[in-house]
């Protein structure tokens, strides 16, 4: 299923350049409110600095994944109206996006949670979560921008810790609970993280060269500028290829087979 759960930008309208709002950090170079389109949209929908994100200040866009939300709420929801053409639907179109953002990247967790045969005892409220899920991206818009997402959101993470705690007993270490902690710029090195509790820790531009994330939770981790050079997370938990993005790596850095080595790292 979690094919199906990849951005595809030539059946999407630029929503991702259009709905969130931008703040001028080290992730955009600018400040963009939002539902106001980057003044890098071109009129085709497509970015006129695809190709140079990141030197020019926007690394945040080059990281981004929608998780396929885009061309669902395009093309399903809306039936491939856009909203250039149709502005009357704009500000709906853009609200739904956010809600159907949120429920995709609780179907990629969901979906990968039923591959794990450690939460074996758990696959039926999974699969269950699922199909609930699933049934809430065909809404119709007015639905969709009604819906409590966050109520739902916490249902299924819910769902999602037992499943990680299942997983992660396996291969656990001491002293291995980092939920939400402040690692940021921290020397992690070569460490054992196999079965760490990593959910919201802030891990941006540590040091994680050659360390071992073997069934590690990393659900919601901040992982931008991070240095996975040579580490091991074939098998981390709920690794996701935003997470990815924002990060750096080089050719000894070890992936699911499901998400792709992302084009600046290192060959």
């Amino acid at each position: 299923m979690r094919s199906a759960l990849r951005a595809d930008c030539s059946r999407c309208f630029a929503l991702c350049c259009v709905a969130p709002a931008f703040v001028a950090s080290a992730d955009f170079a600018i400040d963009k409110p939002a539902g106001r389109p980057c003044p890098n949209l071109r009129p085709d929908f497509r970015c006129a600095i695809h190709d140079r994100l990141r030197p020019s200040g926007f690394p945040g866009c080059a990281a981004y994944d929608c998780f396929g939300a885009g061309q669902q709420v395009a093309q399903v929801t809306f039936g491939g109206r856009d909203w250039r053409r149709t502005p009357e639907i704009a500000a709906d179109m853009f609200a739904a996006f956010e809600k159907m953002r949120v429920l995709h990247e609780l179907l990629w967790y969901l979906a990968e949670a039923l591959t794990l045969p450690a939460a074996q005892s758990l696959h039926g409220p999974l699969r269950a979560a699922l199909e609930e899920t699933t049934h809430l991206t065909q809404a119709s818009a007015g639905d969709l921008i009604q819906l409590d997402v966050d109520r739902h959101r916490e249902q299924i993470n819910a769902l999602l810790r037992r499943t990680s705690a299942l997983v992660r007993a396996k291969v656990h270490v001491p002293e291995a609970d980092f939920r939400s902690a402040d690692l940021i710029g921290k020397n992690l090195r070569g460490a054992d993280l196999r079965g760490a509790d990593l959910r919201g820790a802030y891990l941006i531009g540590a040091d994680l060269r050659g360390a071992d994330l073997t069934m590690a939770d990393v659900t919601g981790a901040d992982l931008r500028a991070a240095n996975l050079g040579g580490a091991d997370l074939s098998r981390t938990v709920f690794l996701t290829q935003f997470q990815v993005n924002a990060a750096t790596g080089d050719a000894g850095t070890r992936l699911p087979s499901c998400l792709a080595r992302p084009q600046h790292w290192q060959a």
